[in-house]
C-alpha cells in the first residue's frame, strides 16, 4: 500500500524514506527523531506505564496537553496521502455504514455484553459509554505504525468525531441512565480549535515544504508522532497513581475491562467488515477500538460516579499498547495469501 509520506513497513517498524538533511544539530535531530519511528511500538508502552512510574513527571505533562494535541493532530494530517483519502469519500454509503456501526451498533453490543456480568456498575457503565465514543485522533498514526490503511482511519477519525455529540448522549442516558452535557455550540467550537487548526497548518506546512520534500522528511515526521504520543501518554496519567495505592483490586478490574472493550470492539467490528479485504476490515478495527476518552472527561456531570472517570483513564492503556500487542498480529493476517 503506497502513501504520499513514502515509507515502508519492516519487521523493525516504519522505515523512512529520507533524512533530514541541513546544519549538524538539525541533522542529528532528523536521525534521531526517524530511529523513534522505527521504534515507536517500544516506545508508546514504556511512556504509558512511565507516566504511573514517574508521577511527578505525568503532573509536569498534564498541563501541556492541549498542544500536544494540536501538533499530533498537525503532523498526522501531514502525513496523510490526500488520493488515497479522496478515494475512500468516493465510496460515501460505505463510510457511512462505517461511522453507523461505529457509533450506533456498537453501544449496543457493549450493553448487551457487559448486561449479565458480575461486574462493577461503574465499570459496566464504563465500558458501554467508551463504545459510544468517537475515534481517537491518534487512531491513523497507530495505523501508520502497524502497517494499515490511516487514510481511512482519519476519515472514520473525523465522521465519528463530528457526529458523537449528536449520537452519544441519547444512547448513554437510554443505556446506563447518565447525562452527558455535550453541547453542539461548545463542542464544535472544541473541534474548530483541535482539528481545524492543525488542518490549516497542515496545508500551509504542506505547500511551503513541497512533496518531495515531505517525502524525504517522512520518517522525521513520523518520529515527531511518536515523541508527542509519548508525551501525552505522561500527561494523561497524571493522578492515576494516587488512585491506584486507594483501590488497586477495583483499578485492575476495571483495567481489565478497558482491554476486554478496546480489543473486543477492535474484534467484532473488523469481522463485520471482513467483506472490505484485510487491510481495510483491520483499520476500521482498530479506530472501533480507540476511542477518545478525552471528550469524556471533559464532560461528565458533577454527580457521575468518580471511577467512570477513573475507568476512562484507563482505557489509554489498551490504546497505547495496542500497536506493540497487535502487530505481530496484523503481519501475520498481511502476509497470509488471501483465498480464492
Amino acid at each position: 500500500m503506497g502513501h504520499e509520506g513514502g515509507y515502508r513497513t519492516h519487521d523493525d517498524g516504519i522505515q523512512p524514506a529520507g533524512r533530514a538533511g541541513g546544519v549538524p544539530g538539525m541533522k542529528l535531530l532528523g536521525t534521531l527523531l526517524e530511529a523513534s519511528a522505527r521504534q515507536g511500538r517500544p516506545f508508546l508502552a514504556i511512556a504509558i506505564f512511565g507516566g504511573i512510574l514517574i508521577p511527578p513527571l505525568a503532573h509536569a505533562l498534564h498541563p501541556v496537553i492541549l498542544p500536544e494535541v494540536l501538533g499530533l493532530t498537525t503532523l498526522v494530517l501531514l502525513r496523510i496521502d490526500i488520493p488515497a483519502a479522496f478515494a475512500h469519500l468516493r465510496r460515501p454509503g460505505r463510510l457511512a455504514v462505517i461511522i453507523g456501526f461505529h457509533l450506533l451498533i456498537c453501544p449496543l453490543i457493549a450493553f448487551i455484553a457487559v448486561r449479565g456480568l458480575p461486574i462493577d456498575h461503574g465499570i459496566a457503565a464504563g465500558v458501554v459509554v467508551f463504545a459510544t465514543g468517537c475515534g481517537a485522533l491518534s487512531a491513523p498514526a497507530f495505523a501508520r505504525l502497524v502497517g494499515l490503511d490511516p487514510e481511512l482511519s482519519l476519515l472514520m477519525t473525523l465522521g465519528t468525531t463530528f457526529l458523537v455529540p449528536l449520537t452519544a448522549p441519547p444512547i448513554v442516558f437510554a443505556l446506563t441512565g447518565i447525562d452527558l452535557a455535550i453541547g453542539p455550540a461548545s463542542f464544535m467550537l472544541r473541534l474548530a480549535l483541535t482539528i481545524g487548526l492543525p488542518l490549516l497548518a497542515a496545508l500551509g506546512l504542506r505547500r511551503a515544504i513541497g512533496p518531495a520534500r515531505l517525502t524525504e522528511l517522512g520518517g522525521v515526521v513520523d518520529g515527531g508522532v511518536v515523541w508527542l504520543l509519548v508525551l501525552y501518554g505522561f500527561g494523561v496519567m497524571d493522578g492515576l497513581t494516587a488512585r491506584l495505592g486507594a483501590d488497586p483490586l477495583w483499578v485492575v478490574a476495571a483495567a481489565l475491562a478497558a482491554f476486554a472493550a478496546d480489543f473486543g470492539l477492535n474484534l467484532v467490528t473488523a469481522l463485520a467488515f471482513f467483506p472490505l479485504g484485510r487491510a481495510g476490515a483491520a483499520s476500521v478495527g482498530l479506530v472501533s477500538g480507540n476511542r477518545n476518552m478525552a471528550l469524556y472527561l471533559a464532560v461528565l456531570p458533577a454527580g457521575a460516579d468518580p471511577r467512570l472517570g477513573l475507568f476512562f483513564a484507563l482505557c489509554q492503556f489498551p490504546l497505547y499498547l495496542s500497536p506493540f500487542l497487535l502487530r505481530p498480529l496484523y503481519r501475520r493476517l498481511m502476509a497470509r495469501p488471501a483465498a480464492a
